[in-house]
């Protein structure tokens, strides 16, 4: 089957955090695995992985890439076509593709192949693009979101992003997911809101609204919205732990107790296991308070 690598060792052999990571696969630039509650990636994940990082670190935002690939394969009828077999590069403000097989550069926008210039130049000498576009923004809070202490830094960011791309849901969903890290839990409502009105059956702006709920007492809406996400996203473990504590919290013992053997059946070696099984074991008692909280992408 080959050497296989959790989202945490690709992170760690390439110097990414899990939100970025997370983002990409949201985007299907990478295409792990998912088994036993985690993602898997193979060689060629990993190498994916590593082209993107490349790009982005030189200012070529993901959601530009993954524009680009998907033209290309509409157009060689390929998909989906293996990130690592592409080499990318930088024309002025236009990403240029040289396909498998390929010699020179194809402009996917276009639609055309791009007049061969000399040298094709390798990641390091990519020229960034003038100005500061919403995809460039975007990468740049995802940075800023490495350290606690650029968080505020990082909300401005998103805010002039969905000023900017008011339809982006990732945007108002990372933003969110930035003001409930902070404890600004009124304005992460709102954040998520926002994101389920541009789409309403978005299973992860669901969860992350009913989490935030659940953290501002509100247990009603709270589960009527991870109920949402369940049904959006029903294998996804992190959803049914906590709608078990939002039934626990109503004293809804039979209830939680349904979700505490959900999570159990997705994720039986999962981070918060051992509590479910606990819970399960004792119906009384006071809870342990760490619990899952909003993330960006569904597992």
């Amino acid at each position: 089957m080959g050497q296989r690598y959790t989202r945490r060792e690709v992170g760690r052999i390439l110097g990414l955090d899990a939100s970025r990571l997370r983002y990409w696969e949201r985007l299907r630039l990478v295409r792990p695995r998912a088994r036993w509650g985690e993602r898997f990636y193979n060689f060629g994940d990993l190498a994916a992985a590593g082209a993107i990082k490349r790009l982005t670190d030189h200012r070529i935002p993901a959601l530009r890439v993954r524009r680009a690939v998907t033209l290309v394969e509409e157009q060689f009828g390929e998909s989906p076509l293996p990130l690592q077999e592409l080499r990318m590069l930088e024309q002025g403000r236009e990403l240029l593709v040289i396909p498998p097989g390929a010699t020179k550069p194809f402009n996917p926008i276009r639609q055309q192949w791009a007049f061969p210039f000399s040298p094709l130049a390798p990641a390091a000498k990519l020229r960034a693009m003038a100005g500061r576009t919403p995809e460039e923004l975007f990468e740049s809070a995802l940075e800023c979101e490495r350290r606690e202490e650029m968080l505020p830094e990082a909300i401005e960011t998103y805010l002039r992003v969905v000023e900017l791309a008011p339809d982006w849901i990732e945007a108002h969903i990372n933003l969110g997911v930035a003001y409930y890290q902070l404890g600004q839990l009124s304005d992460a409502g709102a954040a998520f809101r926002c994101a389920i009105q541009l789409d309403p059956l978005s299973g992860i702006s669901h969860y992350n609204l009913g989490c935030t709920l659940e953290e501002l007492g509100e247990f009603d809406e709270a589960i009527e919205h991870l109920k949402r996400a369940a049904r959006a996203m029903p294998g996804h473990a992190d959803v049914h732990f906590n709608l078990a504590l939002a039934h626990e919290k109503r004293g809804e013992k039979r209830r939680a107790r349904e979700h505490w053997l959900l999570y159990l059946r997705y994720a039986p070696n999962g981070p918060w296991a051992d509590q479910a099984r606990t819970r399960l074991a004792h119906d009384s008692g006071r809870r342990r308070r760490s619990a899952p909280i909003p993330f960006r992408q569904p597992k």
